[in-house]
This record gives structure tokens, C-alpha cells and sequence, in this order.
């Protein structure tokens, strides 16, 4: 029924978002995408908030190929949302957002009190490697529609990634707010578990049993071992060069298979950023996180040990 109601809301608003004033037709399309998203969090057993290019996809496909070979599920499928929990009720209802409707449609956008009593698995990943994988998600495989409503640079405009990593923001400061938000409210949030993307590419198997723990599974080591295997970078580039995921959307799915910056798996590289920039140019970026990302998830050199949960 709710996926009738959305549907209809959506051909509804759009015809009556282009008579609408520019402002307001991109706020009526965040309420209708907040709407849908606090539908969803409402119902769900746990969420996994991230901004975007933070490792979501990845942990995601990992989590659906564990639970595929756990419970004999089909394959190809990505778990979102209720899909795997439909064909097993052992199967937890998992939420995944980047949080950038939700707060809003709850009237809240300021803090994380509708999370306080969620169980959450927050993801987080060095900011400076965060906004390069944001240039290359701008640039090759965002949709024109999304750019508007984010304040994104206009579809098509040339851009440098060094101004679009200084974009107020969607470059490095407002990843940087967003995470800071988190580390602020951190202690009135009464289950999360952080899950570092650096620490997943260093202990890939050891972070994913903290996550299927935090999600009430007790991790089988060779369902575990496949499960990492499956989702390795080279695996699942060559997955999207297939189109191996087709029914599940256009989540895992090249944009160009001729162009490697339009995979949703690019690099995965820790300080992948320092290939893009000049010594300049790396040096403001660094200072910038330095002076304003909150030490809590130990990006700076005033970082106390990430938080692993509480």
C-alpha cells in the first residue's frame, strides 16, 4: 500500500513542480523524498546512515551476500529495505540513508533526536577521500534532477574538483557538518556502532562480524569469508561490467562500462585524494579538515580512538 501511496505522490508533485517557483519546487521534492524516508524509518530494525561515497554500497552488498548463503535466498538481489526480510522473517528490516531528507520531514534538521533511540550502524570515511568520490559521483553518474534539489554545481557545469571540494555545500564543508553533527550528538544515542571505511579496508572481515553482531547475527567464519570475498573490489567492478545486479536498479550498475570513473566502484583507495590535488591544493584541503572535523572518528591529529559503540 505504501509503495502505491508514493507513487502516487510522485506523479502528483511533478507536474505540479514545474509550475511552482524554483525554491519551492525543490522543497515540495525534499518533503516528498523525506516522506518516503521516514516511512521506511519508522518500520525498520536498524538503520545505516552515511553520507554519500562513505562505503555504503559495499557494506550493503556484503551484508545481502551473507544473508543469501545463509538463508538460501536468491542471488543478485541487494537487500533494501524489507525485500530479504519478506522472504525471511530472520532476516532484519535494514534502512539505509545518507540522512539528507529525513531530519527535515521530521522537523529536526538541526540534531539527531530521532535517531536516539534507533539502533544505527553509522558509517564514516576520511572527508577528503569522501568529496573526491563526490566529484566523480557529480560528475558521471548523478542524475540532473538530484544535483537541483542538494545544490550540487548545475548539470554540465565545468567545475574543477578543487573548487568543488571547497563548495560550501556539498564539498568538504558540509561533509564536514555532517559528521560533526553526528560526533555532537554521539553520546544521547543509545545504540550506534561507528564503522570506519579505513578500518573495513584494513579488517574487512573482522568490522563486517562487528556488524552482523551489532544486527543480532553471530557471524559463521566461511559464510563470513564468501561473503568478503564476493564483494572485493575487482569482483564487484567486473559485477557492474556484467550488470550482475539489473534487478536491483541502477545501485550497482556502471554508468559507462568504458569510462571506470562511472562505476559506483571506482578506487576504494585510503588517501586516494592526494592523487588529484597539487601540494597546494592539499595542503588547504588538509588544513581545513584540521581546523574544523571534530576529533571523534580520528581523522585529525588531535583524534582520540574512534568510538566503536554505545
Amino acid at each position: 500500500m505504501q509503495k502505491i501511496v508514493n507513487g502516487l505522490l510522485r506523479w502528483l508533485i511533478r507536474p505540479v513542480a514545474i509550475v511552482l517557483p524554483r525554491d519551492k519546487a525543490i522543497a515540495v521534492e525534499r518533503w516528498r523524498r523525506g516522506r518516503e524516508e521516514y516511512a521506511r524509518f519508522s518500520q525498520c530494525d536498524y538503520v545505516f546512515a552515511s553520507y554519500g561515497k562513505a562505503g555504503r554500497t559495499w557494506v550493503r552488498v556484503m551484508i545481502s551476500r551473507y544473508y543469501q548463503l545463509a538463508y538460501q535466498l536468491p542471488e543478485a538481489m541487494v537487500i533494501d529495505f524489507d525485500n530479504f526480510y519478506r522472504l525471511n522473517r530472520a532476516i532484519p528490516r535494514l534502512f539505509f540513508t545518507h540522512d539528507n531528507y529525513l531530519r527535515e520531514y521530521a522537523g529536526h534538521p538541526e540534531d539527531n533526536r530521532i535517531y536516539y533511540d534507533k539502533k544505527t550502524v553509522l558509517l564514516v570515511r576520511r572527508p577528503q577521500d569522501v568529496v573526491v568520490s563526490q566529484y566523480f559521483q557529480w560528475k558521471f553518474r548523478m542524475r540532473p534532477e538530484k544535483k537541483v534539489i542538494n545544490r550540487y554545481p548545475p548539470h554540465g557545469a565545468d567545475v574543477s574538483m578543487y573548487d568543488f571540494a571547497m563548495d560550501p555545500h556539498q564539498g568538504l564543508p558540509g561533509i564536514i557538518a555532517h559528521m560533526n553533527r553526528w560526533a555532537r550528538e554521539m553520546p544521547r544515542m543509545k545504540h550506534c556502532l561507528v564503522v570506519r571505511y579505513e578500518d573495513l579496508r584494513a579488517r574487512t572481515a573482522e568490522e563486517m562480524a562487528r556488524i552482523l553482531r551489532f544486527l543480532g547475527t553471530e557471524p559463521d567464519a566461511d559464510l563470513l569469508k564468501d561473503a568478503v570475498e564476493f564483494a572485493s573490489i575487482a569482483n564487484l567492478r567486473e559485477k557492474e561490467r556484467s550488470n550482475y545486479f539489473a534487478g536491483s536498479g541502477s545501485r550497482v550498475q556502471a554508468r559507462d562500462v568504458n569510462n571506470p570513473d562511472s562505476y559506483k566502484v571506482r578506487r576504494a583507495k585510503v588517501g586516494g585524494y592526494r592523487d588529484y590535488f597539487n601540494d597546494e591544493q592539499i595542503a588547504a584541503i588538509d588544513a581545513l579538515v584540521e581546523r574544523e572535523l571534530l576529533p571523534d572518528f580520528g581523522y585529525t591529529a588531535a583524534s582520540a580512538p574512534a568510538a566503536a559503540s554505545n
